[in-house]
Formats: structure tokens, sequence, C-alpha cells
């Protein structure tokens, strides 16, 4: 066969001659040991705790060795493509201080663009066009109607499904029946003539689960699809080349296109970058463990993170516990360093399936939240309501110094121990809701209607925003003593049924009228930052 002239019918007109590309995208020069990766994700619109997962390990391995971190956009399928997809992509990763170097939309270096997959279809259809003249491609004319009823037919005889040996169809057609394909119009992808052998097994080194045995590809797989677009396997291997990839860190539901990935390495003559293949992330569910479910797991979406408000650092505390076994001794050991001074190594990395515990993370983020100052946590809360926040959360930050008195409350600045109340800034934002707003519902009182209504009147006779605390709260005492409750705790404690209860019962009932909870911060001082009027207010409205 002719494959010289079927390359130029199939691809018809000049190509850059391949050596070219060496030169334009030349070896990086870079120091000895540094590390190039790269997070690839396709434009769907949805980017998931596994592209944070893999973005995270992929960036600091690069930092550290002095490297680059690129993001490349996989656009080869336009079904998928979902307007403001890219942004989406670097808004979500910026957010929790994944920092790139080169790619799409990034302002950085563009020796080695285009950045998106589509604008590199020349270079594709140059090698394809190769490939086919040194006979190691070829054109498949099987329909999807054929191509179904071929797996149907190796899913009933058990074997396995796919483009192979006796099940290829189009790869032994003769030059006469190519043609004739050809001129009838025919539509037709390329794939590759594998030389594999599934009888053969190749011994590879996985930078994260180490030594590994897979089997030769022997699948004829379409490189390149008939609208002229190269499928991810081909395209991959081409762009990881020429963007010097050194190191690929990927989800280990790839280690089963490996096989092929290696194949398509040796024949286009490239170098393989390393590759790690990182674990899953499993959730508990009931007695087993499952992979997180786009369907299931709202977790799994960094925009749930993003719209809960959690805190940045705190998620990639966690994800750094999950990614490198050593990390949480380092942590504790080093808590107020920066993250980027852990030495991460993908060895240290999780060879098999990895728990996400969301109780975890919000352990993780209280600590961190009770770590910022009034003024961090101001701007984090702010930043968070700016974007997600209702229009009444926004307007909490209208008075600054009063926002400021009540997270310095509520976080227990200044006090003897720093309180962990706030888990996200969703939460934090309902937490300190009742400072903005009058309860839209109460918590149960524990004392009857008679008893409530005589120390509410008790209290607005002897309220005085004047008063100290210690003033404050020897009133508080003397309501509790003028309706049988005792004013001291240890005289409660000596005869609980001489008393209706104790001046903590008494202080419940003004604090659940203040506030709608029974459980709060110091209420003196909610009721110093509600003011005389509100307070009055507040309490008169439940008399």
């Amino acid at each position: 066969m002719d494959y010289k002239a079927l390359a130029e019918r199939l691809l018809p007109g000049e190509y850059p001659a391949l050596e070219s590309y060496e030169v334009k995208y030349p070896p990086r020069d870079l120091p000895k040991g540094a590390q190039v990766t790269r997070l690839a994700p396709s434009p769907t619109g949805f980017i998931h705790l596994g592209n944070l997962f893999a973005a995270i390990a992929n960036e600091r391995i690069a930092h550290q060795s002095g490297g680059i971190l690129y993001l490349r956009i996989e656009d080869t399928d336009l079904k998928r493509k979902v307007d403001g997809a890219v942004e989406a992509v670097k808004s979500a990763l910026r957010y929790f201080d994944i920092k790139f170097d080169e790619g799409a939309e990034i302002d950085g270096d563009n020796t080695y663009a285009p950045w998106y997959q589509r604008q590199r279809a020349e270079i594709y259809r140059a090698f394809v066009k190769r490939l086919i003249e040194e006979g190691r491609a070829y054109p498949c004319f099987c329909t999807e109607e054929e191509l179904t009823a071929l797996r149907e037919e190796q899913t009933a005889k058990k074997e396995i499904t796919g483009y192979y040996g006796k099940y290829a169809r189009c790869r032994n057609l003769s030059e006469e029946e190519i043609y004739q394909n050809l001129d009838a119009g025919k539509p037709f992808v390329i794939r590759l003539k594998s030389m594999g052998n599934p009888e053969n097994k190749i011994k590879f080194r996985d930078a994260i689960k180490g030594e590994i045995t897979v089997t030769e590809n022997d699948q004829d797989v379409v490189i390149l699809k008939s609208d002229g677009i190269p499928t991810y396997h081909f395209a991959h291997a081409i762009d990881d080349h020429f963007m010097r990839t050194t190191l690929v860190i990927r989800g280990e539901e790839w280690l089963a296109s490996l096989p092929i990935h290696i194949e398509l390495f040796d024949v286009l003559g490239f170098e393989r970058p390393r590759y790690g293949h990182n674990c899953s992330l499993m959730k508990q569910d009931g007695e087993t463990r499952r992979k997180l479910s786009k369907r299931k797991d709202p977790e799994l979406s960094l925009e749930f993170y993003r719209k809960e408000g959690y805190y940045a650092r705190a998620v990639k505390v966690y994800m750094l516990t999950l990614l490198n076994s050593n990390f949480e001794e380092w942590y504790l050991k080093n808590p107020e360093k920066p993250l980027d001074e852990f030495k991460f190594t993908a060895e240290k990395m999780s060879k098999s399936g990895t728990l996400f515990d969301i109780d975890k993370l919000n352990d993780i983020s209280k600590n961190e939240l009770s770590k910022l100052s009034a003024e961090e946590m101001y701007d984090f809360l702010k930043d968070w309501a700016d974007e997600f926040g209702s229009e009444s959360q926004r307007h909490s930050f209208d008075d600054r110094e009063k926002m400021l008195k009540v997270l310095t409350l509520c976080m227990g600045i200044g006090g003897k121990k720093r309180r962990k109340d706030f888990t996200t800034a969703s939460q934090a934002m309902e937490f300190i809701r009742y400072f903005f707003e009058r309860p839209a519902s109460y918590e149960e009182y524990r004392v009857d209607a008679a008893t409530k209504k005589a120390i509410l009147e008790g209290f607005l006779a002897k309220y005085d925003p004047a008063d100290d605390s210690q003033v404050w709260f020897a009133k508080i005492k003397e309501i509790a003593a003028e309706n049988g409750f005792a004013a001291e705790m240890k005289e409660y404690k000596a005869a609980p049924e001489a008393y209706k209860g104790s001046v903590a019962d008494v202080a419940e009932v003004l604090r659940i009228a203040t506030t709608g909870k029974a459980n709060t911060p110091d209420l003196y001082s909610i009721q110093q930052i509600l003011g005389e009027d509100e307070t009055r207010a507040r309490i008169g409205a439940q008399l």
C-alpha cells in the first residue's frame, strides 16, 4: 500500500516538518531537578475536589523544586464545553491559593502556547499524517451502530470490549476498499495501529504507587476524530512532550489508559514524563466506602466550599493531611508556619483510597478560624458576604466598629481561651445574626409564663446600660432572689429543692429574650453591643 498517498488523501496539504516543533517548543531552561507539572481540566464548568487534590500536589512539587505549574485546557470535546468554564476553574483554584506560572488566561510566559487543545489542531494532524505515512495509523469507517453491535457481541462472549485484533474490522482493509469508502464520502476516524501484545507485561515505575505491572496495549484507539480534532489520548501525549512536562499527577482512574499512553509516547518517539496516579477520594456510606459522587455528594464540587464559605487555608490543610502521610505530624509541630515550608513528596502520597471526612475538615476549619484576628475575620466574612451573602448579611458590615466588637466577643479575643464556634462563613454569619436582626424564632423558655414575665419586667426596671458587668450581674442576682431562684450557685447546689432554679436559669430567660438562643457568649457584652434602646425593645417584645 502507498501509505504516503493515503496520508495525503486523508490529510491533504503541507504541514510543518515535525522537527520544527522541537525548535519552536525547546526544552525548558530550568534548574536541575526542577519539575514541570500541569493541571489540564476539560472546560465543563464543574471543578471538583479531585481537581484540587491533584492541583495542590502538582503546585507543591513544581514550586518547591524551582519548576513550573501551567494550566492547559483540554477542549477536544465541544459537546461538554461550557461558557465561562475556564474562568470558573481559575477562580476556584485562586481561592485555594493555587498559583499558575503559565497557561490559559494566565499572565505568564507564552513560549509553549497555545494552551487550548483545539488551537493546536495543526500540530496533532501533522503527527497523525506522519503515523499514516509510516503505516502506524489507518482510517476506520465503522459507524456508531456497528461499534455498538461490536461491544454487545464482545460482552455476550464475555470478552474484553474494544477495537482490537479480529474485531478491528478496518485495520486490514485493502487499498481498494479504503479508496472506495473515501470516494463514497463515508465519514472516518483515524486509529492507531497498535503493535502491542496482551500476553506481554510492562513494568512501570509510578511516582506514587511505586513499581507496577501493566499489560501491553493492543487496542487500536482513535487518535483523530471525524472533525479533525484529536482524542484526549493522542493530544495529551503531544502536549506533554512539547510543553516539556516532567511529571503528571493524575487520578488512578487513568491507570487503565496507561498502556495506551505508553505506546503512544513510544510510537511518537517521545520521552515519557513520569506519571503518578493518586488515590481516589472515598466517603464512608454506612458500612461501606465508595468514591465521592457528583450526583450524590455536593461536597465533591469546589463551588460547595466557596458557597458555604470554608476558609481556604483550612481546606488546604485538610487536603495536605490526605495527600502526604507526614503532613499532620509536621503541622502539629509547626502550626504557624507557611504551608509552603512543608516538604511535599509524591512518594508520601497514599497508594490506596483515601477517606474524605467532612467532620474532620470542620474541626480543622474551626481551629484555623479561631487563629484569626477580628480584622482578619471581618475581611474573610465580608468577602464571602459580598459574593454569596444575602442583602441583610451584606448590610451587617455597614458599621465596621460594631462588627469588630461582635467578632471580638464571639471569638473570645482577649479572653483566657479563644472560642471555636465558627466553622464556615455561612455558619458564622448565621451564628451572629441576632446582633443585626431581631430573632425570627425563640428557643423554648424553661419557666412558666408568669415567672418569665416577672423576670423580664424586673430586669427592665433595674437595667442601666452604664452599669459595669459586676453591677449588672448583681441586679440579675436580685431578680433571681425576688422570684424564688437561688442568687448564688452554691446555695442552689446545697438545697436545690428549696428554689425554682438558680441565677443561671434567670440569665437564660434574659438571654433567650435578647437573642432567641439559650446559649450565647457573655450576655452583658451582647447587650452592650446592642445598646439600651435595642435591648429594652427586644425584652419588652417578649412580655
